[in-house]
């Protein structure tokens, strides 16, 4: 629990860069934490003094993990536009990635950025 208590910040601070790296709406941002869209709208502010919880804490993880991969496969701007494209791969039969990861939630997070890094490793 107090390690999880220490990565608050940086979890909070890491997936507000990335939500504004790929550009998301604020709705966007808040459902894809599984939070209310005015706490989200709190938690983007820095120094926000709330609390992710477990669940919220590993999707963060989840999507930073994920942008982290994606701009190891991809170089330019198409690794931040990637989530927000259509994209007929498996995973998302034509819907826009993070549109997947907001129905799916933490178990289609994880398989969004497992199937990037099956891009990047070839499998």
């Amino acid at each position: 629990e107090r390690q999880l208590e220490r990565l608050q910040p940086t979890a909070i601070k890491a997936f507000r860069r990335v939500a504004e790296a790929w550009a998301l709406v604020d709705r966007e941002a808040a459902l894809l934490l599984d939070m209310e869209l005015d706490v989200w709208c709190q938690a983007s502010e820095a120094g926000w003094p709330g609390q992710l919880d477990r669940g919220q804490l590993l999707r963060a993880s989840g999507l930073i993990g994920l942008y982290r991969a994606l701009h190891l496969y991809w170089t330019g701007d198409l690794a931040d536009r990637w989530p927000t494209l259509p994209n007929d791969g498996p995973l998302f039969d034509g819907r826009r990635p993070v549109d997947a990861m907001i129905e799916g939630g933490l178990p289609a997070i994880l398989s969004a950025r497992n199937y990037v890094d099956a891009l990047r490793g070839g499998v």
